[in-house]
């Protein structure tokens, strides 16, 4: 590209490409040795003052790379930089072509900036099939449809030049939007228009027939008419080639029949566009072509950074154009579509289609390869062209709802919703967080939807040319789902047994938190509890922390975690997820023996620090009453230093040695007279032991906590008890037969067959047989049986 750069005749133009080339060059090499060296550059967030001899080029720029990726500590970094390429450097190289290209004079800008407009026009309406449309570029995404609701009033108001509101007053204008449009798109265009919010209406998508993201056509003719008749204007019509949400498309083909009837402007959005690009495109898409406007995004699609949208508009009438802002004088604003007209130049018509068409394939491979797949549901299967692929995963438990299924939430009862969809939205998102750090070069998204719930999108077009997304990944993100399944589905169906086993366990509360992906939540009841205050429960808080500490100590496959406060619940213990089959009711006793204990042992040791206080002040009263029996019993003379020496040497005191001791196990002061005689620690209160659960129960070794035994441990534990017990019936049979019958008759069989003694005990016995003195009642025993 050097060698190419020296034949240009303009020496600012190639030294704009050389820089463009060599500060991508850089930015791109310090992002890779920091990700190489594990170290992030510190951006400092108090400007330093401007220096007066000014800096050179790459100190700039390090200052740039450092404001990049400095304060990205949350998130990962974004890859791309990385993932730029060639036409990312001629989209950027726009920007900067256009600020020089300003430079020139009148004459030449206006013939420049016409040549790159029209060009630019003219490849996006042969590559999008849009015949005789115009263009608008614009930075804002939605700023093409407020221009575009602007013409429309204009046009549909001829007075709204002169009389402007009074116009609007007296017969209010209604933009109709699809309730699967994206968040906030009519709050926009009431704000950027100046219209109340009345002005919009929500049409609502089909509930009992067809898709339920496609716009009800019956019921937006229904909403059309009831507005006529109260005097209103139907001005504008919002359609979806790829809802934000699932990428459904409506049925364009039969709304635009509807807003020629009715005197209606139609506008289309959504991903799907990209489509008219490709050889093969449905019908619903194809109907967009002969609408009102579209609004396109190449950036993402062709992966060009910092490139405009694009809105393609038919309109006769130049003059309103201008009043309404789709067209301008100003060659500033005709070359915001110099880096499209960069970009598009160096792809060429066959790159933008291979990379249109490489996301839709990608589409497809995930498709095909989560029809596959048990629990996964693909909520739009019948429009195979819409390169989005939305998904959930989903278990019908034993005893669920077979109508849940069928029927929208919306015309559900809240208390028949159950559980269950709040439990699948929690593992869904806790997937989706799982597979985007698994695999981030596929890009996915975690959507909340109003009627499905919690589910994935997969939007190749969005993100695949800026991430670099090939089959690769796709088969990647296949694999980390399969490999997920067993711990959701194996999750899911323990959510219910733990449920029913805490309720069933005094002392426990399963609190059921929505958004928690694990098993469940459960809290320990103290005594002191009251569930009727919200304020702060140190004493609970301090039993659950301690048995946290006791259930990670463990070391069972279960994650287990402390959890803020849920609906005025105070301290409670979450419990993850779990990718084996687990004793629920092992792990129910333990955290209630546990919590029990914990709670116990705190409860003694408060009593023992009331006992010893009191102990402490008795022992002082005690000492108190010592010391004035020794003053009354040696006199006061003796207490003089002088004196008492004196009478000491000729008088010795014999004073008796009394001390005391404090018991902690009775809570008593004690005499240690018995210590002083027998010259050994006396014996207290032994305290009581223990109680113990099912901490201590027995496990096969290798065998973690609250694994359930494997069959073959089973049987062979079985094959050992039944044995054990065959012997106990064999001893038990063997005292009967002692105690009931005659020894001449039956002790010769019992004795022949009980095992021949050892040498050692042979030796024993005789010992004690020539002992006859020791009293020892093994012998006694051997006697009798002889």
């Amino acid at each position: 590209m050097d060698a190419s750069l020296e034949k240009i005749a303009d020496p600012t133009l190639a030294e704009m490409g050389k820089n463009l080339k060599e500060v991508m060059r850089m930015l791109e090499n310090s992002q890779r040795l920091e990700e190489e060296n594990g170290k992030k550059p510190v951006s400092e967030d108090i400007p330093g003052p401007l220096q007066g001899s000014g800096q050179d080029m790459v100190s700039i720029l390090q200052l740039v790379q450092n404001l990049m990726h400095g304060d990205e500590d949350e998130e990962p970094q974004s890859t791309r930089i990385q993932n730029i390429g060639e036409q990312g450097h001629m989209a950027l190289l726009g920007h900067s072509l256009g600020a020089y290209i300003s430079t020139l004079d009148k004459e030449k800008l206006r013939k420049l900036t016409t040549r790159i407009l029209s060009d630019t026009t003219l490849w996006l309406r042969r590559i999008f099939r849009y015949e005789n449309g115009c263009t608008y570029f614009h930075e804002e995404e939605r700023e093409g449809l407020a221009k575009i609701c602007r013409l429309a009033i204009h046009s549909r108001y001829e007075d709204f030049v002169v009389d402007g509101f009074d116009v609007l007053y007296n017969k209010k204008p209604v933009i109709y939007l699809s309730a699967a449009a994206r968040p906030g798109l009519g709050q926009y265009l009431c704000n950027q228009l100046g219209l109340p919010l009345p002005c919009l209406c929500r049409v609502p998508c089909n509930t009992m027939f067809g898709s339920q993201h496609q716009m009800d056509i019956a019921f937006l003719e229904k909403l059309i008419k009831d507005d006529i008749e109260r005097g209103r204007l139907p001005l504008l019509l919002v359609a979806s080639a790829g809802s934000a949400g699932v990428g459904h498309t409506d049925k364009i083909g039969r709304l635009k029949e509807l807003c020629e009837q009715y005197d209606i402007w139609l506008h289309v959005e959504g991903v799907n566009l990209a489509t008219l690009a490709l050889g093969y495109v449905s019908s619903s898409v194809l109907a967009a072509t002969k609408c009102g406007s579209v609004t396109l995004t190449p950036g993402p699609w062709l992966g060009l950074p910092a490139v405009p949208a694009v809105t393609l508009y038919r309109h006769d009438d130049p003059a309103l154009t201008l009043v309404a802002g789709l067209t301008s004088n100003k060659p500033a604003d005709k070359l915001r579509a110099l880096p499209l007209w960069l970009s598009l130049q160096y792809l060429g018509l066959d790159g933008i289609v291979e990379r249109i068409k490489h996301a839709c394939q990608l589409s497809q491979r995930l498709q095909e390869s989560l029809k596959k797949m048990d629990h996964i549901k693909i909520l739009v299967e019948d429009e195979l062209s819409s390169p989005v692929v939305v998904f959930r995963f989903f278990q019908e438990l034993p005893g669920s709802d077979p109508a849940f299924k069928a029927v929208p939430v919306s015309n559900v009862a809240p208390a028949a919703v159950g559980r269950e969809r709040h439990s699948c939205d929690a593992l869904n998102r806790w997937l989706g967080e799982q597979l985007r750090q698994l695999v981030p070069m596929c890009g996915l998204t975690v959507l909340d939807l109003e009627v499905d719930g919690t589910c994935l999108q997969f939007s190749p077009l969005m993100t695949a040319a800026v991430l670099g997304t090939q089959g690769e990944d796709v088969d990647q993100l296949v694999t980390c789902i399969q490999s997920k399944l067993p711990v959701l589905t194996c999750t899911l169906q323990l959510r219910e047994e733990f449920r029913q086993e805490v309720e069933g366990t005094a002392g426990l509360l399963c609190v059921d938190d929505p958004s928690w992906p694990g098993i469940g939540v459960v809290r320990y009841e103290h005594i002191s509890d009251d569930n009727s205050s919200l304020e702060s429960d140190p004493e609970g808080e301090k039993i659950h922390t301690g048995l946290l500490k006791k259930l990670n100590e463990l070391e069972s496959d279960l994650i287990f975690k402390m959890g803020p406060e849920y609906k005025g619940t105070k301290s409670c213990i979450y419990i993850g997820m779990a990718s084996d089959d687990v004793d629920i009711s092992e792990l129910v006793e333990t955290i209630a023996v546990t919590a029990r204990e914990i709670e116990e042992n705190s409860r003694l040791l408060e009593n023992m620090t009331e006992v010893v206080r009191k102990g402490i002040q008795e022992a002082q009263v005690q000492l108190q009453k010592a010391n004035e029996e020794r003053l009354l019993e040696e006199g006061v003379l003796r207490q003089i230093p002088v004196v008492g020496s004196v009478l000491n040497w000729f008088s010795p005191v014999q004073a008796s040695q009394k001390g005391r001791s404090f018991n902690l196990t009775a809570g008593s002061l004690e005499s240690t007279e018995y210590t002083y005689v027998h010259k050994v620690q006396g014996t207290g209160v032994t305290p009581p032991p223990t109680p113990s659960g099912t901490q201590s129960k027995q496990r096969l070794p290798g065998q973690k906590p609250f694994k359930r035994a494997l069959r073959g441990s089973d049987a062979v534990s079985e094959t050992s008890s039944v044995s054990h017990i065959e012997d106990l019936e064999k001893v038990d049979q063997l005292c009967s037969g002692l105690e009931h019958s005659s020894p001449e008759a039956h002790c010769p069989e019992q004795i022949s067959t009980a095992p021949a003694p050892t040498a050692r005990q042979t030796e024993t016995l005789q010992n004690k047989a020539q002992h006859p003195e020791d009293d020892d009642p093994q012998v006694e025993g051997l006697e009798r049986l002889r």
